[in-house]
């Protein structure tokens, strides 16, 4: 078991967690850092100053309710629906891939792909802002032409490793992969 810290493409620290439970198995989890309570309490704070400046001219209170349950609701959302706290990738050698998603909620997404239907793994890169990025997929083979892609299917996408970072997985899957052709 190793822990190494690593950094995304925003420059934030990432910890990269790798496990090896057998030689055609291996897990590695990406987390990122936890919400911060300053950054909320600064957004909630400048929220509900908006609302009671608003209020001292209106002198309407519906306009701090709201404001109340605007942020609460905002927050829950984010939480649930943005906020993912590590992401997970299982490669079995013989069996396929799992990969999975844990937001702050607690709520998870995990997705099977099959090794069957594994062309490979590659490191791509694409253009994201005004940078060039790099991130790991899996490509996934054509069922009707044998050395055609049917699809990309994207791993990491919520925290963005950097390259030295993805480049450690991909040796790892590699090394998996080859002994199960």
């Amino acid at each position: 078991m190793e822990d190494e810290v690593f950094t995304d493409i925003s420059g934030k620290a990432i910890s990269l967690d790798c496990h090896s439970h057998s030689s055609f198995c291996r897990e590695f989890t990406v987390s990122s850092a936890k919400m911060s309570i300053g950054k909320v309490t600064v957004y909630t704070c400048a929220v509900w100053l908006l609302a009671y400046v608003v209020f001292f001219f209106t002198e309407n209170t519906a306009v701090l309710t709201s404001a109340i349950f605007i942020t609460l609701i905002g927050m829950m959302l984010h939480i649930h629906f943005v906020k993912v706290d590590h992401e997970s990738l299982l490669i079995i050698g013989s069996l396929g891939i799992q990969v999975s998603s844990s937001y702050a909620s607690g709520r998870e997404i995990t997705t099977f792909i099959e090794m069957s239907k594994i062309k490979d793994i590659v490191i791509n890169e694409a253009i994201y802002m005004h940078q060039i990025i790099y991130y790991l997929c899996v490509l996934l083979k054509d069922p009707s032409e044998h050395n055609a892609v049917s699809g990309v299917v994207p791993l990491f996408q919520s925290s963005k490793p950097r390259l030295n970072c993805l480049v450690k997985v991909y040796k790892s899957c590699q090394e998996i992969l080859s002994k199960c052709q």
